[in-house]
């Protein structure tokens, strides 16, 4: 029943168990389907991994050496290869899931559906801000004349490739807040129709931060998407939607694992006694990868007219103790910030990974 024939797919989704999260992160990257099939043997499916099952594993701090079989479920919901298409749909809205391994009586994997080879994909209840009115000081001289987002990656300008993602995410209303040279940027997309997308621009007199122009637009009716305008990134939009939903949270944060090498061994003490011995320790942090998702409730702590940042937004949220979680970006990520980083989007380009 799948799209391609059961074959290809099931070579691209299956891993053994053994494989590390690391491992299963690459394979997902390439599948595209959200979710890893754990077999031994011939096709004997032993677990389902899905990337809500790795970002979990990531906020717990795991090592990405851990195997994946450790996180994986063990016992998900299963299809039988006689199941139709109605059937199968129903029985993932019963159990609120979005993938459906199909396997025979002797538990051979035989077929994996997804959701989306189920329903037609419709638009998402979400609209989107660009924050695009930077100087990209960190980029000059290519910035001299050109806003850092309309720097070309490949063939097209960095924030026309950000548009198409929320376009084929099923985002249709995207608003773009602007000031340096916000005429480039008007003039190459226009109404946003020729780009499959609604825009409306938000144009910042003077710099307001990463927060403060948000309070330029109209309160939303919905969750709001913002996304710094120099972020390259294939994260599913919709799955941050869901999990923000999931969480019940005010603001979810993206984060992406960042791990910093100490070039020298590490001496722990307690008090004047030598407790530990680390030799070269690699730290990982949670860093913000310049993507949220903000309920309309949080409008109203946005001051008007001055500038503000997201992080004075969030502090602003945690002191009144609202909910604000964090989403583990395990897919593609770029921040196009300095001269390396834009070289290494003009090479990802070349090699497919955006």
């Amino acid at each position: 029943m799948s799209e391609g024939g059961a074959g290809g797919r099931l070579h691209d989704v299956t891993i053994v168990p053994e494989a590390t999260i690391n491992e299963a992160i690459a394979q997902l990257d390439r599948a595209g389907t959200g979710a890893l099939l754990l077999c031994k043997g011939i096709n004997m499916l032993h677990g389902l991994l899905t990337d809500g099952d790795i970002r979990r594993a990531i906020l717990k701090g795991l090592p990405l050496e851990t195997p994946c079989g450790q996180i994986a479920s063990k016992n998900p919901v299963l299809g039988h290869p006689g199941l139709t298409q109605a059937e199968a749909l129903r029985l993932m809205n019963t159990h609120d899931i979005n993938h459906l391994p199909i396997v025979d009586v002797q538990g051979h994997l035989v077929d994996f559906l997804l959701r989306k080879d189920l329903v037609t994909e419709e638009q998402l209840e979400l609209s989107a801000v660009i924050m695009a009115g930077g100087y990209g000081k960190r980029l000059r001289p290519l910035t001299n004349d050109v806003p850092k987002p309309m720097l070309p990656v490949g063939d097209r300008p960095l924030l026309e490739l950000t548009i198409g993602q929320l376009r084929r995410a099923g985002i249709r209303r995207v608003n773009v807040t602007t000031h340096y040279l916000a005429d480039s940027i008007v003039r190459h997309f226009g109404d946003g129709h020729s780009f499959g997308v609604e825009l409306n621009y938000v144009t910042e007199d003077h710099p307001l931060g990463t927060a403060g122009g948000l309070r330029l637009l109209k309160k939303p009716d919905g969750p709001l998407l913002v996304i710094n305008g120099d972020i390259l990134t294939g994260v599913p939009f919709q799955n941050i939607l869901a999990y923000h939903r999931e969480h019940k949270a005010d603001v979810t944060i993206g984060v992406r694992r960042y791990d910093v090498e100490v070039p020298y061994g590490v001496v722990e003490c307690d008090g004047p006694a030598v407790s530990k011995l680390r030799e070269k320790p690699r730290i990982s942090f949670l860093i913000n990868a310049g993507m949220y998702l903000l309920e309309p409730s949080v409008y109203y702590h946005i001051p008007e007219g001055q500038r503000f940042d997201m992080t004075d937004l969030i502090q602003r949220l945690l002191e009144a103790g609202r909910p604000v979680v964090s989403f583990p970006i395990m897919e593609y990520w770029l921040d196009v910030g300095q001269p390396r980083d834009y070289e290494q989007a003009q090479l990802d380009v070349i090699n497919g990974k955006v």
